[in-house]
Order: structure tokens, then C-alpha cells, then sequence
């Protein structure tokens, strides 16, 4: 087989050109820290590692958004904490306005105590989070919660939609709760009653403390009406729906036993009611659930029977009475609600600690996966550099050993 002087050279000038090539992917491996410099060095690992990139790059941006949640429940549970001290400071104050021996002044000034622990409410209530954003107005964000008109009735305005953030693949947590369920509405597992005397009602009665007698009672759940007539008084029993619609009864009428000091209720419950009703009189019993249970309108209603005058006046007094028990179950009522949504919170909280915990051991295994992929063996690299060199070198001395072959010289 004849070989050409020019098959020589472009042998020599191939292997010494295969060698640079080589040699300059060490160089930009080793410059760039990487084992794959394009994609073309390892087409499998490329397409691995773009995958890995993506999920640690989708972590670390959950990661952010947990950051986020915390600090905005952090801000929640440290207004709610002020709610929660407010409503013990109103629930002492209640306590003390049950005193029989204050006098008519002192209520007065009671009243006005009331009437600036209501404001204190509505400031809390409408707390933003330093960005001009409000904590408990739902998706409206940039609307006050509660709004307070000129008689001083507050009325709700935000809505109750839920603040979602993205915390996990699989999870969003909401990062606020609204005011209307805060402040307005008893909490799902309350089953208590709220009792309540007619504006208008004539007698000394005094009704509290309604109880559940039978949890399986067929009545339990519901609202009652009790309503005397005559003289002497007798009373009747009706059971409503929280619709208005009749449920049960009318039970009665029935003799009053003022010296009993606890009514029988139909279905499973029983009520305090002491004291001489008059004719008309009206009393309810009503279950906490579906009942609108406004703080504002309660410390309102608080206030304005404080600074009533009552010395004297037997069925004045007997009305505070009534309206201090009434109060003093919506403002639990409140309270437990207030209590739920903090231990939702904080449940809230332990899970983005759990999830933040879980997210940074991914992050590393993410970190460990690209590194494997895509990092270099600098001590294997180092080697396969002098390696290169050497095969470098060996190529340019072959191809000068080639230069030097002629017929000429060799005969010569």
C-alpha cells in the first residue's frame, strides 16, 4: 500500500489538532469547576441535572414562600395575643360590674370603661400588616375589616376568603383569618347558649346559665321561647330552628315556681330563671351556632345598660342583670373563637416548621445530586491535564519525526 507525503501530514496535523481539542476541554473544565461544560459531554447527566436544577430551584422558591407565611401568622398571633388579653381585661371588667353594691355613678363610669375597651377592640380588629394591608378583611386586602358608622354600630365589610400561600408541592396554608369569624361568629365546636329578657319585659326575672341536661336530647341544638301570661304568671314553651321554624311545641302554659330557681327546657336542656316575670314577659334561649355574636354591638349594649340608672328601680336593675348574662355569653362565645383560630395558628405554624425542617434536607440532596452530576474531580482532572499534555507533546514530536521522512534524505 503506497502512502502519500500528504497522508503524513494531515495525519500528523489530525493528531495533534485531536490532541489541542482534548486539551482544551481539561482547561475549561478545570477553569469552569465543571465536568460538563456543554451538554454534548454527557447527554444523560445534562438532562439529569436540568431536571434537579428545576426541583431545588421549585424548593427553594417554597422555601421563600414559607418565610413569608411565618412572618405574616407571626404578625397574626401577636394581635390576637392583644385581642386575647382585651377580652380577659373585658370578661374582669364584667365581673366587677356584677357587684350589687356599686352605686349608680360607678356603673356610669364603668359604661365609659367599656366604651374605649370597644374602641381598643375595633383598633385591633382592624390591624394591618405594616404594608397597608389588613389582617382580617379576607381577599380585601386594602378595605377596613370593620367599619364604624356615625351611631358608633360597627359593621363587617371584608369578606371571608382565605389567604393561600404555597407552601409545600402538595400544600397551601392560609396566613390569615378573617374578623367576621373572629369577632362575630362562635367557633364550630361551641355548643353553648346565649340567654337573653325582652327589652320590654315588666317583671324582676332574671334568667343565665343555660345547660345541656342530655347530649342525645332531641331538642338540643335548638332555640327556645318562653313566654308568660297571667297572674299569676304561667309560662309557655316553644322550640325554633335557627330558620324561625317551628320545631316542637307549644309546651304549656305551665305554673311558674319562682322558688325553683331552674326551668326544665324541652329535649335535654335546663336554664337559671329566678325572680317574679310579669305578664308578656319574654325570654330566649338560643344555641350559640348561626348566632351573630358581634362584640361591638354586645359591648354597645353593655354600655348602654351600664349608664342606666337602676337604684330604686327593680325592673331596671332586673334588666342589667339580664343584659350582663347575655354579654357574658357572647363575649365567651368571642373568646373561645378567639382561642380556636390561635390554636389553628399555631398548628399553622408547627407545620411550616415541620415543612422547613423536610425542605432543607431536600435542598441538600438536590445540592448532592447537581454536585454529582456536575462538579469535577479536580484531583482526576489534574492527572488527565498532564495526561493530555503528554499526548500533546508525543503528537508534535511524531509529526516533526514525519516532516523529516524524504526519499532524498534517506538515500542521502
Amino acid at each position: 500500500m503506497r502512502i502519500s507525503t500528504n497522508q503524513f501530514y494531515q495525519s500528523g496535523i489530525n493528531a495533534i489538532g485531536k490532541q489541542q481539542t482534548q486539551l482544551l476541554q481539561v482547561y475549561q473544565q478545570i477553569s469552569s469547576g465543571r465536568r460538563m461544560v456543554t451538554p454534548a459531554d454527557d447527554p444523560l447527566a445534562a438532562a439529569q441535572a436540568i431536571n434537579v436544577s428545576q426541583s431545588k430551584s421549585l424548593n427553594e422558591r417554597l422555601a421563600d414562600n414559607r418565610v413569608v407565611a411565618s412572618q405574616n401568622l407571626a404578625l397574626e398571633e401577636n394581635t390576637l395575643n392583644a385581642v386575647t388579653d382585651l377580652m380577659v381585661e373585658i370578661k374582669t371588667r364584667l365581673t366587677e360590674a356584677g357587684n350589687g353594691t356599686m352605686s349608680d355613678a360607678d356603673r356610669e363610669t364603668l359604661a365609659s370603661v367599656f366604651s374605649n375597651l370597644k374602641e381598643n377592640m375595633l383598633a385591633l380588629a382592624n390591624a394591618t400588616d405594616g404594608n397597608g394591608q389588613y389582617l382580617f378583611s379576607g381577599y380585601q386586602g386594602t378595605r377596613v375589616p370593620f367599619n364604624a358608622s356615625s351611631s358608633g354600630q360597627v359593621q363587617w365589610q371584608g369578606d371571608q376568603g382565605k389567604r393561600l400561600v404555597q407552601i409545600d408541592q402538595t400544600r397551601q396554608v392560609s396566613t390569615a383569618d378573617d374578623g367576621k369569624t373572629l369577632f362575630m361568629t362562635a367557633s364550630p365546636g361551641d355548643r353553648t347558649y346565649i340567654t337573653s329578657a325582652a327589652s320590654a319585659n315588666r317583671g324582676t326575672a332574671h334568667i343565665a346559665d343555660a345547660v345541656i341536661t342530655d347530649p342525645n336530647g332531641a331538642n338540643v341544638g335548638m332555640d327556645f321561647v318562653i313566654e308568660f301570661a297571667g297572674e299569676p304568671a304561667q309560662h309557655t314553651i316553644t322550640v325554633f330552628n335557627k330558620a324561625g321554624e317551628l320545631v316542637d311545641g307549644p309546651f304549656g302554659p305551665t305554673a311558674y315556681d319562682a322558688g325553683a330557681k331552674r326551668l326544665t327546657l324541652p329535649g335535654g336542656m335546663d336554664v337559671q330563671l329566678a325572680g317574679d316575670p310579669a305578664d308578656g314577659d319574654r325570654f330566649e334561649v338560643r344555641s350559640v351556632q348561626g348566632e351573630d355574636v358581634n362584640i361591638f354591638d354586645t359591648l354597645d349594649k353593655l354600655a348602654a345598660a351600664l349608664a342606666t340608672p337602676t337604684s330604686g328601680d327593680p325592673v331596671a336593675a332586673a334588666n342589667l342583670r339580664n343584659v350582663m348574662s347575655e354579654s357574658s355569653a357572647r363575649i365567651n362565645a368571642n373568646y373561645n373563637a378567639v382561642l380556636t383560630v390561635r390554636s389553628s395558628l399555631g398548628a399553622r405554624l408547627s407545620e411550616i416548621e415541620m415543612l422547613d425542617a423536610s425542605g432543607e434536607q431536600r435542598g441538600l440532596g438536590y445540592a448532592s445530586e447537581l454536585s454529582r452530576l456536575q462538579d469535577l474531580d479536580l484531583y482526576t482532572s489534574t492527572m488527565n491535564l498532564e495526561m493530555r499534555r503528554s499526548g500533546l507533546e508525543a503528537a508534535s514530536l511524531a509529526f516533526k519525526k514525519i516532516q523529516s521522512l524524504s526519499m532524498f534524505l534517506i538515500n542521502r
